[in-house]
C-alpha cells in the first residue's frame, strides 16, 4: 500500500516514492526520462498527433522540472494543451495552482486538480506541522535543522516529523520542499501575517553567518568555511534582496559587505554586482551613519563587473574622496584588497612605500601579509626588482603561515609578473602554474582565470603559441561564466597577441577591439591590459599601413 507517512507497524518496509527522474537542462534525450514520457503520452491523449521533438523538447522537459516530475502535476499540465499552446503553459506555471485544475472526473475530488491534492496534505498536518511548513518557505535552497529551527521558531523534531510526511525531503542533510509544495506553502506564510517576521529573522540568521564566515575565509580553515557559504550562497542572496526590497538598507549593506570576500574567491562577480546595484539604487543620495566602510564596499562591488555609467563613475570618485589609498578598514578587512586594486597607491610612489613601512608593523597578520605584498609591487614599478622579490617572499611566507591560499596565489602571480618583466620566462611559466594549482585547490575561479592568463603570456613569449591559446581560450570561458570582465578582457587580448604573433592582422584587431570594449576603465589593475591593448592596435596598424 502507498501512503504520505510509515504507519509505524512491526514488520513494516519503507520504500519512498520519488518523484519521476528529470532531465538535467543539458540532456540530448528527454523522452529517455520518465516524466518527461508521461508528459508526452498524456498530450498524446488530448491532442492527438502530438509529440516531443526537437523544437519542443526543452520546453516540454523545463515544465517538467518546474512540476518537481510529480505525475499528476504532469498530467494536469498535459491535459490543458486542449486549450492552452505548449509555450504558455510554460509561462503561467509560476501560478501553477490556477493553470492546472482540470484532472479525470472519474478520479477522486483531491486528485482532479494540483490545489486539491496539496490542501489534502496540508490539512492532515497538526498545528505546528503547519506554521514550520509555511514558515519554511522563506528558504531558497532548503536548510539544515538547526537553521530551521533558529529561523523558524520550532524545535528540529517538527521538521523531522514533515520529512516523515514526504512534506519535505532530505538531500545530504539538507532539509527542503518541492516547488509546488513551497509555492502552496508560501500562500499560507502570506495569509498568516508572519512574512515579515520570518524575513527578518532568515536575514537576521544569515548576517551572523556571514559575518563570521568572513573572519575564517582568510585563515586556514577557509576552504571548510567556503565550502559551508556554498551551500548557503542562494540563502545569502535572498537575504540581500529582501533587506533591499523591505527598505532595510543598513542590513542589507552589512550582508553585502561581509560577503563580498566569498564572492570574490568564488568568482560569483554577475550576480553579486546586481544585488549591490540593486541595493545602491534604492539608497540613492542616502549614506547610513557609521557604515562608511560597507557603503564603499557596496560602490565597489558594483563596480567589479565592469560597464561603469556615469552614475557609478561619481560614486566612485565619491570612494575616492572618502577613503584614502592606505585606508586601513577597522570592520570589512578584505576591503583593504578591492581598494587597492581600484585606487592603486598615490602618484608618489616613494611615499606609498615609506607609508606602507611604517604601517605593517602594526598590522594583523593577514593585512601585514597584503601590504608586504603591495609594497612589493610599488618596489617593482620603482625599478627596484631585487627588493621587490625580497618584499614578494616575505609576503609569499607570511600567507603561507596563515594556510590563506587566496592571498598566496595573489603574491605567486605577483612574482609570475616580476620575473616576466625580468625576461625569465622559464620560472614564470613555473609560477603560473603554481599559482593555477593554488587557485584550483580553493575552487577561486576568478584566480584560475587569472593563472591561465599568465601562464599563456609566459608560453606566448616562450613561442608555445598553441599552448598560450588553449590557456586564454579557457580563461576567457571561466571568466564570461562569473562576470570577471577585467580577465575577459585580458583573455582576449592574448588571443589577440597569440593571431598578430601569427600574422592573422585581421583576427587580431577583431580579438584586441574586443578586448578594448571589455576592459573596465577607472581601475588601477586594470592600467597594464589596457596598455598592451594600445600597443598591439598600434602595431595592427602599422603592419597595415606597410602592406
Amino acid at each position: 500500500m502507498t501512503g504520505r507517512e510509515a504507519l509505524g507497524i512491526t514488520g513494516e518496509s519503507i520504500l519512498p516514492v520519488a518523484p519521476l527522474r528529470l532531465p538535467p537542462p543539458e540532456s540530448g534525450d528527454p523522452l529517455s526520462y520518465p516524466a518527461v514520457r508521461l508528459f508526452a503520452d498524456r498530450a498524446a491523449a488530448v491532442t492527438p498527433g502530438f509529440a516531443v521533438d526537437a523544437g519542443n523538447a526543452a520546453q516540454v522537459a523545463s515544465i517538467c522540472r518546474a512540476l518537481d516530475g510529480l505525475p499528476l502535476a504532469i498530467e494536469l499540465a498535459a491535459a490543458r494543451l486542449r486549450t492552452l499552446p505548449l509555450a504558455d503553459i510554460a509561462a503561467r506555471l509560476d501560478d501553477r495552482f490556477r493553470l492546472l485544475t482540470r484532472g479525470s472526473r472519474t478520479a477522486l475530488p483531491r486528485h482532479q486538480t494540483l490545489r486539491a491534492v496539496v490542501a489534502w496534505s496540508w490539512d492532515l498536518l497538526d498545528a505546528d506541522e503547519q506554521r514550520l511548513a509555511r514558515r519554511l518557505t522563506v528558504f531558497v535552497g532548503g536548510a539544515r535543522p538547526e537553521t530551521a529551527e533558529r529561523v523558524c521558531g520550532l524545535p528540529e523534531e517538527v521538521l523531522f516529523s514533515l520529512a516523515e510526511k514526504s512534506l519535505v525531503q532530505v538531500v545530504d542533510g539538507r532539509y527542503r520542499m518541492l516547488d509546488t509544495i513551497r509555492a502552496f506553502c508560501a500562500e499560507k506564510l502570506a495569509e498568516s501575517g508572519e512574512v515579515e517576521a520570518i524575513r527578518d529573522a532568515h536575514a537576521g540568521y544569515y548576517l551572523d553567518l556571514v559575518v563570521e564566515a568572513d573572519s575564517w575565509l582568510r585563515t586556514s580553515e577557509q576552504l571548510e568555511w567556503l565550502a559551508r557559504l556554498d551551500e548557503e550562497s542562494d540563502d545569502v542572496n535572498a537575504a540581500v534582496r529582501w533587506a533591499t526590497e523591505a527598505g532595510r538598507l543598513e542590513l542589507a549593506l552589512r550582508l553585502l559587505a561581509y560577503s563580498a570576500c566569498y564572492w570574490w574567491m568564488r568568482g560569483h562577480r554577475a550576480t553579486s554586482a546586481g544585488l549591490a546595484a540593486g541595493l545602491l539604487a534604492e539608497l540613492g543620495s542616502r549614506r547610513p551613519p557609521d557604515l562608511d566602510e560597507e557603503y564603499v564596499m557596496c560602490v565597489l562591488v558594483t563596480a567589479w563587473a565592469g560597464g561603469a555609467d556615469d552614475e557609478l563613475r561619481e560614486r566612485l570618485a565619491e570612494v575616492r574622496w572618502m577613503v584614502t589609498w592606505d585606508h586601513v578598514p577597522t570592520r570589512v578587512e578584505f576591503m583593504m584588497m578591492l581598494l587597492s586594486m581600484f585606487t592603486g597607491p598615490p602618484g608618489d610612489l616613494h611615499e606609498a612605500y615609506d607609508e606602507i613601512m611604517r604601517i605593517v608593523g602594526a598590522l594583523p597578520p593577514w593585512q601585514a601579509a597584503l601590504s608586504n605584498g603591495g609594497a612589493a609591487f610599488v618596489l617593482q614599478a620603482l625599478g627596484r626588482p631585487e627588493e621587490s622579490l625580497a618584499c614578494f617572499e616575505k609576503s609569499l611566507t607570511a600567507f603561507r603561515a596563515i594556510g590563506e591560499r587566496w592571498g598566496t596565489t595573489l603574491v605567486l602571480s605577483g612574482l609570475c609578473e616580476l620575473h616576466h618583466q625580468r625576461g625569465d620566462y622559464d620560472t614564470a611559466h613555473a609560477l603560473a602554474d603554481e599559482a593555477l594549482t593554488v587557485a584550483r585547490e580553493l575552487g577561486a575561479t576568478t584566480e584560475i582565470a587569472e593563472s591561465l592568463c599568465r601562464r599563456g603570456d609566459a608560453l606566448i613569449c616562450m613561442d608555445a603559441m598553441d599552448a598560450a591559446q588553449a590557456d586564454y581560450v579557457l580563461a576567457a570561458e571561466l571568466s564570461r561564466r562569473n562576470g570577471s570582465m577585467d580577465t575577459l578582457a585580458w583573455a582576449h587580448l592574448g588571443l589577440g597577441e597569440v593571431a598578430l604573433r601569427c600574422g592573422d592582422l585581421d583576427e587580431a584587431q577583431a580579438l584586441l577591439s574586443r578586448a578594448r570594449a571589455e576592459c573596465p576603465d577607472g581601475w588601477y589593475s586594470t592600467e597594464d591590459t589596457r596598455t598592451r591593448i594600445a600597443a598591439g592596435l598600434a602595431e595592427i596598424s602599422r603592419l597595415v599601413s606597410e602592406r
